[in-house]
């Protein structure tokens, strides 16, 4: 087992070595320009459409502000309690900094991916739109590149069962025992029924939970950590000096901080950002693809918004009340370091804020992903696959929260698939970056 954990770091330092984080970071800048800054310059647009599209008589399978919801659930998750905290642990406060920038270009990732997906979806055997890379890779790129699909789809499948399944599953678990004392694997059987339930009804059941359940918990979450911020608006000014500082100045241990590197805070603040947004992995076009719409572009501006309501606002409230509460010296690490940040500006309940939070957006998680890794599976194995892949998905849940299960080496296996599934979508956004960029001169030389 040693042997198979020191194989994957080996893997996994690759995966997210210089070569990925330039890849990622390159490619959203090179959107961001050929897009002349179009995500950035039309939020207020993309909010227009959101609202605009609660509800949609377009074809389609579920309604644009469902299709977001349903992307947002799966993005809004641990990664937003336990993966900034995890990137403060490595990386200092300057790592969020480096979260922030890749979110802002991974805006134009989001769009053109979504773009792209509904540009490029079909409609299965069973009358339901699909779509995503392994989609856009066969019917944009041609016959020929129909491997670089199944590669992204190999690990897509897989990588779901890891960012989206045993991980959440096991931060659920953690924190009911901590905060609740509740026997970890009652909470993953519990778990496992409540996402059974939903999975019985398909995409436009997921889609109808996530779109009443992802704004409810956001709200709730947000509001917790607002009112910590409001309590310490004095310190919210030394909060951000000491983020910019660090993002180009190492950060020295003091307290329980072992210190960190610049480089440590890139490579953190970069991995973490793109697993809590996940811009340019490909998953959260498979949920635009089925949007009740007739336009990719607009979907498109629907869709940047998930990048960055996930990072900049989410995110940015679990960073900022780690580090005005000073928690982040703390030497905790993951949730247990967000819930000691929330519980030392609110006292317990404020414990009990990121213990409900992460049971939520776990939860949801779980659903999410288990359409992205279903609709992998199906693109492989074709729509008889569906039934039994949730029968799998919810038998696994479980597994996740086995007492003695290593979260160390559950991350480290998410990490690298995430990074294994990014490359081949990655690839095929730069070749049909023309096809984005000419369908949005189209589209909003008719909408100014």
């Amino acid at each position: 087992m040693e042997k198979l954990i020191e194989w994957i770091h080996a893997i996994n330092a690759i995966a997210w070595g210089s070569p990925m984080l330039m890849l990622l970071a390159g490619t959203g800048l090179f959107l961001t320009v050929g897009l002349g800054f179009m995500p950035q310059r039309k939020l207020g647009y993309g909010f227009r459409m959101l609202w605009q599209g609660r509800r949609s008589t377009e074809q389609g399978d579920i309604s644009p502000f469902n299709a977001l919801m349903t992307a947002l659930s799966a993005t809004i998750g641990t990664g937003n309690i336990a993966g900034v905290a995890t990137a403060i642990y490595y990386g200092g406060p300057g790592a969020i900094f480096w979260m922030w920038l890749i979110a802002l270009i991974g805006m134009a990732t989001k769009f053109s991916e979504a773009a792209l997906a509904v540009h490029f979806r079909e409609v299965d055997k069973n009358g339901h739109y699909v779509g995503g890379p392994m989609y856009y890779i066969r019917n944009g790129l041609g016959k020929n590149w129909k491997w670089l699909g199944v590669i992204f789809a190999v690990f897509g499948m897989l990588a779901g069962f890891g960012i989206g399944n045993s991980i959440q599953a096991n931060s659920v678990a953690d924190v009911m025992q901590s905060t609740f004392s509740v026997p970890p694997l009652f909470s993953g059987f519990i778990i496992a029924g409540l996402v059974g339930l939903v999975l019985l009804g398909g995409i436009k059941r997921i889609g109808e939970v996530a779109g009443k359940l992802v704004p409810v918990m956001a709200l709730f979450y947000v509001g917790g950590g607002l009112l910590v911020l409001v309590l310490h608006i004095d310190r919210i000014p030394e909060a951000v000096g000491l983020i910019l500082y660090h993002a180009f100045n190492p950060t020295a241990a003091s307290g329980g901080f072992m210190g960190a590197t610049v480089w440590a805070a890139i490579r953190f603040g970069v991995a973490r950002g793109i697993f809590s947004n996940e811009a340019g992995l490909g998953s959260a076009p498979i949920a635009h693809a089925t949007a009740q719409t007739d336009s990719p572009i607009r979907q498109g501006t629907v869709a940047m918004l998930g990048t960055f309501l996930d990072t900049i606002v989410v995110c940015t409230i679990t960073a900022l009340v780690i580090v005005v509460t000073g928690a982040w010296q703390s030497g905790e690490n993951g949730a247990t370091l967000s819930a000691h940040a929330f519980s030392q500006g609110l006292g317990e309940i404020g414990r009990y804020i990121v213990s409900i939070g992460v049971a939520l957006f776990a939860f949801t998680t779980i659903i999410g992903w288990s359409f992205y890794s279903e609709k992998c599976a199906q693109f492989l194995f074709g729509e008889k696959s569906n039934l039994p892949f949730r029968l799998i998905w919810v038998v696994v849940i479980p597994i996740g929260t086995w007492p003695g299960m290593d979260l160390a080496s559950l991350w480290l296996v998410a990490d690298t698939l995430n990074a294994l599934m990014a490359v081949p979508n990655l690839i095929a956004l730069l070749l049909l970056s023309p096809v984005v960029f000419k369908l949005t001169k189209a589209y909003f030389s008719q909408h100014h």
